[in-house]
């Protein structure tokens, strides 16, 4: 049984075809209990003296194409602690509902819109479902930034009375996960922090560094001075000798080429690797970086 206090969104992004979860809790690890995504189906949040069959039953009964109104008087008909419970649901073709007990601790609410549902439980006020809400709504970019921004929208709006201890965000899509061998896209976890929702986003930027695809801006020719800059970075990180350096043309050769991939693959960053002359910014980034914490 998991205790009040929780705030969550569930939503899709149908340009992209992801379905997630985020929730903040002052529970521990509230990412074992809140969230429950299948790609191509929709996503479950259950909360407020969670019943974990929600989680399944109601992701079962998405994948059959149920929309989630129906989902939502199906797994509260039998269930005796309906009136504790708060649930959010949605589903692949972004239809959304939402569900707050009677008995849940105020403030309590939930609100549903184009593709999402927000909802949370003993809650500063109304204003953080609005925050939760308005923020998701108004925020562009990957699904996984815009749900983690309304989440600290939430947190900046009073989020919930008894504070902050945990959060997690979830993410699917079809062969979504590692090596395209599930669906799993994002799967992050803050199971006991003074600021969870903060450090989740830390987290974030580093699953985004090593597994998000570089959009097409971001992506730069190693031309003359850019090839000179990484070999020359190279050398400062000590991932290529200055000799071999000073022995080239100077510029983005073999050599340098060939430091650069070691270099990455010891990073995590083999992800990145690219092969048709060019490198992307986040790569560039974090190895000038690197290299100028090398200089220090």
């Amino acid at each position: 049984m998991i205790c009040p206090s929780t705030f969550s969104i569930v939503a899709f992004d149908g340009a992209s075809g992801e379905l997630g979860v985020a929730v903040q809790s002052k529970f521990l690890s509230v990412g074992a209990v809140v969230p429950w995504v299948r790609a191509g189906a929709g996503a479950v949040a259950t909360q407020s003296f969670a019943n974990t069959t929600f989680g399944p039953r109601g992701l079962a009964a998405l994948a059959r194409g149920d929309a989630p109104p129906d989902v939502l008087r199906t797994l509260l008909a039998d269930d005796e602690g309906r009136e504790t419970r708060q649930l959010g649901i949605v589903d692949a073709r972004g239809r959304a509902a939402t569900f707050t007990g009677a008995e849940c601790i105020g403030w309590a609410g939930g609100r549903t819109g184009d593709g999402y549902a927000a909802q949370g439980n003993c809650l500063a006020g109304a204003a953080v479902v609005e925050a939760l809400a308005e923020t998701f709504a108004a925020a562009r970019g990957p699904l996984s930034y815009r749900l983690v921004a309304a989440l600290a929208a939430a947190q900046g709006a009073g989020g919930d009375k008894r504070g902050q201890q945990s959060a997690a965000l979830i993410v699917e899509k079809p062969g979504g996960g590692y090596g395209a061998f599930n669906d799993r896209y994002v799967d992050l976890r803050v199971d006991d922090h003074p600021a969870p929702i903060a450090e989740l986003r830390r987290i974030l930027d580093l699953h985004a560094l090593y597994f998000f695809p570089p959009e097409p801006h971001d992506v730069l020719p190693l031309d003359g001075p850019l090839g000179a800059e990484i070999g020359r970075a190279l050398v400062r990180v000590g991932a290529l000798d200055g000799a071999a350096l000073e022995g080239g043309s100077g510029g983005y050769d073999e050599r340098v080429h060939a430091a650069l991939v070691a270099y990455m693959h010891v990073e995590n960053l083999e992800n990145r690797v690219r092969a048709d002359g060019t490198v992307d910014r986040q790569t560039l980034d974090y190895l000038r970086a690197d290299a100028s914490r090398s200089q220090a």
